[in-house]
């Protein structure tokens, strides 16, 4: 048995952009920070790390995302972890390791600049006033290569 489970609360680091596959389907990206703070044992400075997540959503919640979340907006990921490769130009093999995210709750207030329709505080159980996004238990239809980016 193995489990490839991701939790994540963080900021955006940009609004979402979101594309579709031949067949309809929202794809949306989007990058998220979380940070750690310590105090450095040493010095007695406080240090702080930040660490950047790639986030793809499928389908409906993929398309609320991109809807009503934008740059700055605080949201929480429930997802997996999925790292793929290809050649880069000159031939060297590079990584690209995202989270596929089960579950999206957005959290806070409006962050950045708002998008879209109007929608408040967060959802879900927060009891915030935007429609709660939907758990994407229709996963990916198509694979990686039928995506236009």
């Amino acid at each position: 048995m193995s489990v490839n489970k991701v939790i994540l609360v963080g900021n955006l680091g940009k609004d979402p952009e979101i594309r579709f596959t031949g067949s309809g389907s929202g794809v949306c990206k989007f990058p998220i920070a979380t940070s750690e703070r310590w105090r450095d044992k040493e010095s007695g400075e406080m240090k702080e790390r930040t660490e950047w997540h790639n986030i793809t959503v499928w389908g409906k919640q993929g398309e609320q995302c991109n809807q009503y979340l934008s740059k700055g907006r605080q949201v929480y990921i429930e997802g997996g972890i999925r790292t793929t490769s290809y050649d880069d130009k000159q031939g060297q093999k590079r990584y690209f390791t995202e989270i596929i995210a089960q579950r999206v709750q957005f959290l806070g207030g409006q962050g950045g600049a708002e998008r879209g329709a109007s929608s408040g505080g967060g959802s879900g159980g927060g009891g915030g006033d935007g429609p709660p996004p939907p758990r994407n238990d229709d996963g990916p239809p198509v694979s990686d290569d039928d995506i236009p980016f």
